[in-house]
């Protein structure tokens, strides 16, 4: 049922391709190696704005670029919007952390586009926006799903941010995502803001068809609100438990960027078999 979602391609950030013109980015120069290592970092970045009430994108790559992830799930991304001084988002972090980058859109927002973006050290090859169910006169939501090939394998990271305060709407999204990943053959990771603790039925029906890289009730990693988390409202989910295993989670000490703390996993990558 939920396959038949309309989907849309996302949009690269151009400035990007620049660096990838004359530079050989890190993790590319040991792809071949096995088993690999994939960090990845889960951020909702609120557009930029920090506790302090400041846009400040070069603080927020520098937090980015202290992790050094492989791939990055960005959520509450803005794209040439008023209240951000009509930036793109996407390609500005791109630039300042030297990685390849898409920008998924979401919503029509203040002159511009409002939605989610993925950063990889890998090329991009392929990107897919899958319309998660949501009222039509409420935010929609999204799953946006950029393919990349790591060494010989290609490689699913999905970004998505849940219904915020509709229960009811966040569970049918949870079913969406179970069945539009159903009959993926390459591992997926899915990472993001899902808008719900551990314990919770949205993380339990997710469950059913992802293994979480990061925590489960008894020990969970608590991510918000960012100056003194309470509670895990990201997630980094994997769907191929033979290729992908977790290794590791760690959330940020950082408190003043956004009002979400980033979320680090990493994750050991299977050769083709």
């Amino acid at each position: 049922m939920f396959r038949t979602i309309f989907t849309n391609r996302c949009m690269p950030a151009l400035p990007i391709l620049l660096i990838a013109s004359f530079a050989v980015l890190p993790n590319e120069a040991t792809a071949q190696e096995t088993p690999l290592s994939i960090r990845v970092l889960s951020y909702n970045i609120h557009h930029g704005e920090g506790t302090d009430g400041k846009v400040d994108l070069e603080r927020l790559a520098a937090v980015i670029r202290s992790a050094n992830p492989d791939l990055v799930a960005l959520q509450e991304v803005d794209n040439r919007t008023q209240r951000t001084g009509q930036i793109d988002q996407t390609a500005r972090l791109a630039e300042l952390t030297g990685m390849h980058a898409e920008f998924c859109k979401q919503l029509d927002y203040e002159g511009g586009d409002y939605g989610q973006a993925v950063l990889s050290r890998f090329p991009i090859s392929e990107s897919t926006i899958h319309w998660l169910p949501g009222i039509p006169d409420r935010e929609r939501r999204i799953a946006a799903e950029v393919t990349v090939v790591v060494g010989e394998q290609k490689l699913k990271i999905v970004t998505t941010h849940l219904h915020h305060n509709n229960t009811a709407i966040r569970m049918q999204q949870a079913s969406a995502l179970n069945e539009i990943f159903m009959d993926h053959k390459d591992p997926v990771i899915l990472a993001g803001d899902l808008n719900a603790v551990p314990e919770s039925d949205v993380v339990s029906t997710l469950s059913t068809s992802w293994i979480s890289a990061t925590s489960n009730s008894d020990s969970p990693r608590l991510t918000f609100p960012s100056h003194k988390p309470e509670r895990q409202l990201d997630y980094v989910l994997i769907r191929s438990t033979k290729m992908l295993r977790p290794v590791s989670s760690q959330v940020l000490a950082e408190a003043v960027v956004s009002d979400h703390r980033a979320l680090l996993v990493e994750l050991r990558l299977s050769t083709i078999e």
